[in-house]
């Protein structure tokens, strides 16, 4: 009878009648082949936000608070784990499909695919739901399918808002559905989502999504109102990094520096302890970058020019990753590479930025306008007139590809730079009148998009400041008065805009506001590095000003707040877990017998992969790389030693080590096993001389770009030489 069966599936499956899933892909379906394949822990320091759900286990329902607790702070792979959990736990329950709708929204990941399959799942089991729950699914169902009705209007988060709304005043001690109701209308009906977030909050004081909707809501329209939330998110939700990074927006915003630092590099802590406990790497993190570039312009604000410079360095020197960090505008490494530019114009390192190799320029659009951009100003700096208008001409020449290689704000920064360099090359060619038109037309461009623009800049100056120069070298200090004005009002408590208000104000003669200027000054830079121009010639006046804080709150000092707690100061690859397996002989393998050797460790699924056995014959065509890099490749699946044995010729010569590891032991180590469907999956680790894991990938199908492993593992080399 087995057998019969057995066979009348394989008839089925072989017929396309009856889907069986790939080897290391979800029985569930595509949407679950991205997202955490193992089981949730117990996080603490996350809040609480209980959101009751019809359920038999109480288990389900721990998860489910926690899921919902970590949306509300915007960490959604964390949630969808818990969400998954509930699935595995109860499976016919639609509330945890929700969950993972919500948080696969937005994760982004599978596009707008994966939260309309999520929330199918939910609505094929809606009828098992409680009828207030139906119409959280029909609200988050309305936001993200279609409506054949209203084909060709885009009416659907207007749909799912009517539906919250409806949630919110059949149940109005209902405090989820206001928060989501908040979080939606946010920015764009600030009153009535503070009106909601008021709401939420005296049912909930504190409740962690209405505080971080709050600093949202206005964040870049009067921050003050969100002063309070700011100070009190990062204390009620401490163990996630966005939790403590979003009240920098709003330090910063409002010019409380130090406050915005502590924030900051609390939370860029956090996001590192967090990827060291749970192995994962910056390019995973899609909020570490932007935080970390977002503490480097704190700290250049701050004058700690080493640290900022530093952080850059620690964005640049990280793992790459082919997929999650490629070369778009917002991922960790361009980041870096626009914090290091800003860096080193801003404190006037112009021999450090025309050195060859101190910014790893890629070949790409964006960093070849801007390598230019950057030579230029150089040039300009030191006053070689015929290698700027070299540089100028060059940076013409990239308008005609403009439309269609720009990415993000690039066309905008693009024409700003244009009109810039013209104006700095009319100004060093002793055309006055044509070069204040040039830069002051750039200033009040360049002033519009950072204004619009709440986050680090993507302008590595305020030109206003340079506007405020040009009039000071011209013996206006009224018109420089203006200029930095204006950039103080881009940026409040701004070092570099202060510094020249002191100068031309002690230029028109006007001590009391010189000296005004200079204790706004002395308060913001009193940590800052010695012998930095920008300060330097402030303090050249002769000007006295006693430190005052102009900011509209109280402040702790950066320098002196310990923020150990939180995490380490510098991001490091990560100890490599233990390995025992065995070989074909039955004798144990441990990585520590390859000290001194870079390790290339893939986990398979054995020879009945036909993806896994494509993996290992491309990994062979690199054997010689393999060799010139100083490494070994270990190839590790469920199979036994005596069916790897008996099995070894199918691996011809490759250049592989065959290993078993018989119970998942080490594959558990290594994130190579889906806990929710208890199976195998695919993982290619890199692992140094050290034993250090360098970059990773675990998944539905096995890694196949070798190319990249060369170049990483090439990279590596490098590190460990300059280490």
């Amino acid at each position: 009878m087995f057998l019969f069966v057995r066979a009348a599936l394989l008839t089925l499956t072989a017929a396309g009648l009856f889907a069986q899933p790939k080897l290391g892909h979800s029985m569930h379906g595509e949407a679950f082949d991205t997202g955490p394949r193992e089981k949730p822990w117990v996080i603490e320091g996350i809040g609480s936000a209980e959101f009751p759900i019809t359920t038999k286990n109480p288990e389900v329902q721990r998860w489910f608070n926690q899921g919902n607790a970590l949306l509300h702070s915007f960490w959604d792979y964390e949630a969808e784990r818990a969400f998954r959990w509930c699935v595995k736990l109860e499976p016919e329950n639609p509330m945890p499909y929700w969950g993972l709708a919500r948080a696969s929204l937005m994760r982004g990941l599978g596009g707008k695919n994966r939260p309309a399959e999520m929330i199918r799942e939910a609505l094929k089991r809606r009828a098992s739901a409680s009828e207030r729950e139906q119409l959280y699914i029909d609200a988050f169902a309305a936001e993200v399918l279609p409506d054949p009705l209203r084909e060709g209007k885009d009416e659907k988060n207007s749909r799912g808002k009517k539906i919250l709304e409806t949630l919110c005043v059949k149940y109005p001690d209902d405090v989820e559905a206001r928060a989501l109701l908040a979080l939606q209308v946010m920015g764009e009906s600030r009153y009535g989502a503070e009106l909601m977030i008021r709401e939420v909050l005296s049912k909930q004081v504190d409740h962690p999504g209405a505080h971080h909707y709050r600093i949202h809501n206005w964040n870049d329209h009067e921050p003050e109102q969100a002063l309070d939330s700011a100070r009190r998110y990062g204390d009620i939700a401490p163990g996630i990094g966005h939790a403590l990074h979003m009240p920098g927006h709003i330090f910063s915003t409002v010019g409380m520096w130090n406050e915005a630092a502590i924030s900051m590099d609390a939370a860029t802590r956090r996001e590192k302890q967090y990827m060291q406990q749970r192995m994962t790497f910056p390019f995973n993190n899609w909020n570490y970058g932007h935080n970390r570039n977002y503490l480097a312009y704190i700290q250049e604000q701050l004058g700690m020019a080493s640290a900022a410079i530093f952080g850059a360095r620690q964005l640049i020197d990280a793992p790459l990753d082919p997929d999650a960090n490629g070369d778009g505008p917002f991922t960790s490494h361009s980041q870096g590479i626009a914090a290091l530019a800003r860096a080193l114009v801003k404190f006037e390192r112009w021999d450090e930025l025309a050195k060859e190799g101190t910014i790893p320029w890629r070949d790409i659009f964006a960093d070849k306008v801007n390598r230019v951009y950057f030579e230029a100003r150089v040039h300009f700096a030191k006053g070689n007139r015929e290698g700027a208008e070299k540089s100028l001409i060059a940076h013409e020449e990239f308008k005609k590809d403009l439309e269609k290689s720009a990415q993000g704000p690039m066309k905008q920064i693009y024409e700003i730079q244009s009109e810039e360099l013209k104006g700095r090359l009319a100004l060093m060619r002793g055309d006055t009148f044509e070069g204040l038109k040039f830069l002051t037309s750039a200033a009040e461009r360049e002033f519009l998009l950072q204004s619009n623009w709440n986050d680090p800049p993507v302008y590595p100056e305020v030109l206003y400041l340079s506007l405020g120069e040009v009039y000071l070298s011209m013996k206006s200090p009224q018109l420089a008065v203006q200029a930095f004005e204006k950039a103080l009002k881009l940026t409040r408590n701004d070092i570099f805009a202060l510094s020249g208000l002191v100068r031309a104000y002690a230029a028109a003669g006007e001590k009391a506001k010189a000296a005004d200027a200079m204790g706004s000054l002395r308060f913001v830079a009193a940590d800052a590095d010695k012998d930095l121009p920008v300060l330097t010639r402030a303090y050249g006046t002769g000007i006295e000003g006693a430190p005052r804080d102009t900011s509209p709150r109280p402040q702790r000092n950066y320098a002196r707040t310990s923020l150990e707690k939180y995490g380490p100061n510098k991001w490091e690859s990560y100890a490599a877990p233990a390995l025992e397996v065995k070989d074909t002989a039955g004798k144990t393998v441990r990585l520590a017998d390859y000290k001194g050797k870079n390790v290339l460790l893939v986990f398979y699924l054995g020879q009945e992969c036909v993806h896994c056995m494509k993996q290992l014959r491309d990994i062979g065509e690199k054997k010689l790389d393999w060799e010139r890099l100083n490494t070994v490749v270990l190839v590790v699946s469920s199979t036994t030693p005596e069916k790897n044995a008996a099995g070894i010729k199918a691996y011809g010569d490759l250049p592989v080590r065959v290993l078993s590891d018989s119970n998942f032991v080490n594959a558990r180590r290594f994130h190579s096993y889906d806990d929710f469907e208890e199976m195998e999956l695919h993982s290619t680790i890199l692992i140094d001389k050290l034993g250090r894991v360098h970059w990773s990938r675990n998944g539905g199908d096995p890694f196949s770009d070798m190319n990249f492993l060369v170049k990483q593992l090439d990279r590596m080399n490098a590190d460990a030489v300059g280490n």
